[in-house]
């Protein structure tokens, strides 16, 4: 089997060190990308299982790369988690294709569960 892969994209730098230690936790190889110009080339060349995106940054929204996941069949499969402090997040977020969203500050632990939830159902 090949490893699971989690790439999380958010342009605070503090947010992704902490995400990619919690998330060294799992048996996935973790990828991070801070500009999200980059984010969905990254994408298609890495594949992931689980992609985390926050979901306003600059340059570009994590709901524009959503929906560009939604639009790829190389991608269609990824499960996306979104972050967000926005107040309307969970509406721009599910409304782009995300599979769940979760509300900055969140839980490591529900994190943690979350990506673990999906990497299994992943599984083939």
């Amino acid at each position: 089997m090949t490893q699971k892969k989690i790439f999380i994209c958010d342009d605070d730098m503090g947010i992704v060190n902490m995400l990619e230690m919690m998330l060294e936790l799992t048996d996935a190889n973790v990828i991070t990308e801070s500009n999200s110009l980059l984010a969905y080339d990254r994408l298609l060349a890495e594949r992931p299982d689980v992609f985390i995106v926050d979901l306003w940054m600059p340059e570009m929204g994590g709901n524009e790369i959503i929906e560009k996941i939604r639009t790829s069949e190389e991608l269609k499969d990824t499960y996306i988690l979104c972050i967000s402090a926005s107040r309307d997040g969970e509406l721009v977020a599910m409304k782009a294709g995300a599979d769940i969203f979760l509300p900055k500050p969140f839980d490591m632990d529900e994190i943690l569960t979350i990506v673990e939830g999906a990497l299994e159902t992943n599984d083939i």
